[in-house]
């Protein structure tokens, strides 16, 4: 294969935007299109898409990237897809036809129900099977939550006549008309067992998920199907699907144990290479598949945060005290500290390590001369105080202390962002030289599989360094902000709504 002429076709379904990306042998980017698409709130603490929104925008940004490039789809050796992870989707079989829209992984209506089955005694069992929190979080209390609400569902899914997916499994569907999905995205829904690496019958059981609905799990680098030919004039590969943290992991080349990266989307999300074993966390983090390729199978610590990103977009069109999300940095910059505010955007609860659903959001130590500048320093410096509290966890978990973190994602763009983050951890904050490193992830397992990489070395030497920033806090203004930010948390979870 001429590895000049050929490309990779990266498909980055994300919370807030559909994205494709070609990427070349160096993993650079040769065209990128993006598409947003609406979030729908049909009340408080609920997130929804339109599937076919979804679809649409995907396919759109697919074909304007590959217009954009000027190629035809026989430069494109394969397609790999990341998506944002936990929502969940429902659509008939016989004709693709969304039954609801999807559920977002952000979407809290479904506490009940786990507050049902924690009551029941399940907790235990779930995390030692699943590696995860019983938590509205992840798919299956979504799903429930479906076949309570809406009448006949049950009975059409018991018949075989729905399919249930994750976002991966919605594209694939639609780019293939197969019904697949990857290791990393199985494992995420809480129906998983990820050291059997199967749909586990007891916890179909406890969710009351009938088999029939679920999508055949697959290696995260490997063959899924080929595109329907009308789609891009021929068809291509699906040779790689993982869902977007995993990606970015496996984009930074954080093959070894001990590796860990933070991506600053709309959530923050932190994941530690554990290799071949899984480590079951005493610090409330989940436990995680990262990949599995060929034979093998690569496990993660994860922390998620919720509002990370999100808090500036909160800022921006909820408050209105930014314009754009670029304006954040400047009004930081603009003070020496933010005098005492301190925020906790737990718009829609608290994941790790609190995990806890009934928190909102809390603005604390305002004075009379608390001002915007103040605000948005304090929106962004949270974002830096939760992932910090979660490399505490990872670094209590693994009994190991991280050298460094890898950074991308949005709010990674944020100078101010990476600074502060490096500071309140005491380490080294590195950037990628190429920050679509999520999408590059799914590219690269896309391309190991067509052998347009050879090996995991071969996609090693590609990593290059942009940025590194050094701490520069000392140890006691360090742990005197830390105090006053788990203060605030406290303040927080003090509060509940009725």
């Amino acid at each position: 294969m001429a590895a000049t002429q050929q490309y990779i076709l990266a498909l980055d379904q994300g919370t807030t935007t559909s994205r494709a990306i070609l990427f070349n042998h160096s993993g650079a980017v040769i065209a990128l299109s993006q598409k947003p698409f609406r979030q729908i709130y049909p009340q408080g603490g609920w997130v929804e898409h339109d599937p076919e929104e979804i679809w649409k925008t995907q396919y759109e940004a697919a074909t304007e990237a590959v217009a954009q490039a000027q190629i035809t789809a026989d430069q494109i050796a394969a397609i790999g897809i990341t998506n944002q992870r936990e929502t969940t989707l429902l659509w008939e079989r016989k004709t693709g036809k969304p039954v609801y829209n999807a559920i977002v992984w952000q979407c809290r209506r479904s506490a009940d129900i786990c507050r049902e089955l924690k009551a029941l005694g399940h907790s235990d069992m779930i995390r030692e099977k699943t590696g995860l929190v019983l938590d509205p979080y992840f798919s299956a209390s979504k799903l429930m939550w479906l076949f309570q609400e809406i009448p006949g569902l049950k009975s059409r899914a018991e018949a075989g006549e729905l399919c249930f997916g994750t976002v991966d499994s919605w594209l694939i569907f639609k780019l293939t008309g197969k019904h697949l999905t990857d290791v990393t995205n199985a494992s995420r829904t809480l129906l998983f067992n990820i050291k059997t690496l199967q749909w586990d019958d007891e916890l179909l059981k406890i969710f009351g998920v009938p088999r029939a609905i679920l999508p055949e799990v697959l290696p995260s680098s490997g063959f899924f199907a080929q595109t329907l030919p009308e789609l891009f004039g021929k068809s291509i590969p699906v040779t790689g699907c993982a869902g977007d943290q995993q990606a970015a992991l496996f984009g930074h080349a954080c093959f070894y144990p001990g590796s860990v990266k933070n991506t600053y989307g709309t959530g923050c999300f932190t994941l530690l290479n554990t290799g071949n074993k899984p480590i079951t966390s005493k610090n409330n983090l989940l436990t995680t598949v990262a990949w599995k390729i060929g034979g093998e199978t690569t496990y993660a610590l994860e922390g998620s945060v919720f509002i990370g990103g999100a808090v500036v977009q909160w800022l921006r069109d909820e408050l209105h005290l930014i314009e754009n999300s670029a304006e954040s940095e400047a009004l930081a910059k603009s003070v020496e500290s933010s005098g005492g505010v301190f925020i906790v955007p737990a718009f829609v609860g608290m994941g790790a390590p609190y995990w806890d659903p009934d928190v909102r959001g809390t603005i604390v130590g305002l004075t009379r001369g608390s001002n915007r500048a103040h605000i948005v320093r304090a929106a962004l410096e949270s974002i830096a105080f939760q992932s910090r509290d979660l490399i505490d966890c990872m670094e209590s978990d693994y009994g190991q202390a991280i050298q460094e973190l890898k950074a991308d994602g949005g709010a990674a763009a944020n100078s101010f962002l990476m600074q502060y983050q490096s500071d309140i951890l005491g380490k080294a904050v590195v950037l990628p030289e190429v920050m679509e490193i999520t999408a590059l992830g799914a590219a690269y397992l896309a391309g190991l599989e067509v052998g347009y990489w050879d090996s995991l070395r071969d996609i090693e030497v590609n990593w290059r360094m942009r940025r590194r920033f050094q701490p520069g806090m000392n140890n006691d203004t360090r742990k005197q902000l830390l105090d006053q930010w788990h203060r605030a948390i406290d303040a927080a979870r003090s509060y509940r709504h009725l």
